[in-house]
């Protein structure tokens, strides 16, 4: 569907909400925004991206997720707490001493996208903080049981985020 109009690519995300959103965004030469614009209303909130720093600190408190970084060249998965973090030096700055650490350019991020969809034939809920191109800096996936169902008590904070924020 390359060249598609929006309304094209919300029929398209509408018949196939669970779509890797990488995917649809290679084959229709649009943002991740766009993407995730197109899920039905039900499917997603968004906040702006000035909410980065008081999101980051809330998913550092819900325990083991999966933040993702999928790039043309690979998808990076770390499943374990987030850290929380403090900005200094223009990064917000992730503080653990091993595991996931480093520093993020928060004041590139133009939106905080809420999704929960279907995926692979099961429940997904994320956090996805979009870059101000439209792009997807990087995803946070709430966590799985030992049944892989979502954890209630993630989906209930995730939940409660989109709302405060959104």
């Amino acid at each position: 569907m390359p060249g598609t109009d929006l309304a094209a690519l919300r029929k398209h995300m509408a018949d196939n909400p669970g779509g890797v959103i990488e995917d649809v965004v290679r084959e229709n030469s649009v943002s991740a925004r766009e993407v995730i614009e197109a899920l039905p209303d039900d499917m997603r909130r968004f906040a702006p991206g000035s909410a980065f720093v008081p999101a980051m600190q809330d998913i550092a408190t819900w325990g083991e997720v999966t933040l993702i970084v999928h790039t043309d060249d690979g998808i990076f998965e770390v499943t374990e707490p987030v850290g929380g973090g403090e900005v200094g030096r223009g990064y917000y700055n992730i503080m653990k001493p091993k595991g996931l650490h480093g520093h993020l350019r928060h004041e590139r991020c133009g939106s905080i996208a809420f999704v929960e969809r279907p995926f692979m034939g099961k429940s997904s809920a994320f956090v996805a903080f979009l870059n101000v191109d439209g792009g997807v800096m990087f995803k946070v996936f709430v966590g799985r049981d030992e049944t892989r169902a979502l954890k209630a008590d993630q989906l209930e904070k995730f939940r409660a985020l989109a709302m405060a924020l959104g």
